[in-house]
């Protein structure tokens, strides 16, 4: 923790970057229950849905590859307020545009901003907690839980009362709006030492070691998880025959699950290892995507968000205790990989429902976290079995 910070900086800061990731968690998983009346009211069919949600993990993919170099130069203050109005923008956009096309360029720009958030907060926080970052990045998860969590009740509320979804998106602006106003006056640590990387120095900073099987299993992690929340209230509507309202409540648990998980998890992953933690977490989430599945208990899918839960945060932890030159264009590389997991995860199933059913394209997710799995072995082999790097 820097020493120029009083402690009421500190505790403003902390919340600061803790509202961030509720508004991240809250903005970011509208989208699901609001595909089906989007896609009503298009006129579209689920693969042209997933182009529109390709186009905002293509944002964020390509935020947090920049955001961490302009972390770097320009500090995280100025990548935290961009992002905030980069937020503003894109779902100003989304809740009124009327094409597909237009609507895949607000979320590109929500998505930019997102970006900007993962990037800067788990930054801040990494700066502000070095001895307990691995707590505190799953405390921060734990808002993103709680945003995830009331997006969709807030949605089927809103549903319940006649509301239409692009006036559900437009209440997300007052929260953003608080945000960047808060955001504004506070102070944000400095990089320690000034970067002077750029684009093409960054595959000698990043990917030294065995640093990118990091990113792999981040990767196939996040298409797993973004995959089950994007896809999980129509699977249940349109394979298990769910109501609109037990849907949303399902994806809700989820979110719930994940939010509980982090807020339990944290203090369970300096005790067992980072990455004996990743190992387990991933076995039981690929579990509970297959006895969800393949059994009548789908109350395993949504289950399957308390063991998803400490993957994120505890990697990123694990980076952070690796690499120190450049931490945050390193950050930015392992969310943008993030990103790109992002992309890929709700953009399978998407074309997989379209192609083979909404059964198997959902099964997709289901490899997804298998391939996790494997990444999150060869981890736990090659560092000592489950010693923190």
């Amino acid at each position: 923790m820097q020493k120029i910070f009083s402690k009421t900086n500190l505790i403003l800061l902390t919340a600061g970057c803790f509202f961030a990731f509720f508004l991240f968690g809250f903005t970011d998983n509208l989208k699901g229950p609001t595909l089906l009346p989007m896609l009503a009211e298009l006129g579209i069919n689920y693969g042209t849905g997933g182009n529109i949600f390709f186009s905002l993990y293509l944002g964020f993919l390509i935020a947090t590859l920049i955001t961490g170099i302009l972390a770097d130069h320009l500090g995280l203050k100025v990548v935290v307020l961009l992002a905030g109005a980069m937020l503003a923008i894109g779902v100003g956009g989304y809740s009124s545009l009327g094409t597909p096309a237009l609507l895949s360029t607000s979320l590109f720009v929500i998505g930019l901003g997102l970006g900007g958030f993962e990037l800067g907060a788990n930054a801040v926080i990494v700066n502000l907690y070095h001895e307990q970052k691995g707590l505190y990045l799953n405390l921060m998860g734990v808002m993103h839980g709680l945003g995830s969590t009331i997006a969709p009740l807030f949605a089927g509320w809103m549903f319940t009362l006649g509301t239409n979804w692009r006036t559900i998106y437009r209440w997300d602006l007052l929260l953003i709006g608080v945000f960047i106003l808060y955001a504004l006056f506070l102070r944000y640590p400095k990089a320690e030492e000034k970067s002077s990387l750029n684009f093409r120095n960054i595959p000698n900073a990043a990917f030294k070691g065995h640093i990118p099987i990091y990113y792999l299993a981040i990767m196939f992690y996040v298409a797993a998880e973004i995959g089950v929340a994007s896809w999980m209230v129509l699977y249940l509507q349109e394979v298990r025959g769910a109501s609109v309202a037990l849907s949303n409540q399902a994806l809700a648990f989820f979110f719930a699950a994940l939010m509980l998980g982090r807020l339990i998890g944290g203090f369970f992953v300096h005790k067992l290892g980072y990455l004996r933690s990743i190992l387990i977490a991933s076995i039981l989430a690929t579990a509970c995507i297959g006895i969800g599945m393949f059994t009548s208990l789908s109350i395993f899918l949504p289950l399957t968000g308390l063991f998803f839960s400490i993957i994120f945060p505890t990697i990123t932890a694990a980076v952070s205790d690796i690499q120190h030159e450049n931490l945050n264009t390193v950050l930015g590389v392992l969310f943008t990989f993030a990103g790109i997991g992002g992309m890929i995860g709700p953009w399978l199933a998407a074309w997989g429902s379209q192609f083979f059913g909404v059964q198997n394209g959902f099964a997709i997710n289901l490899l997804l976290a298998l391939v996790t799995t494997f990444f999150a072995f060869t981890l736990f082999r090659r560092n000592g079995y489950g010693k923190n790097p």
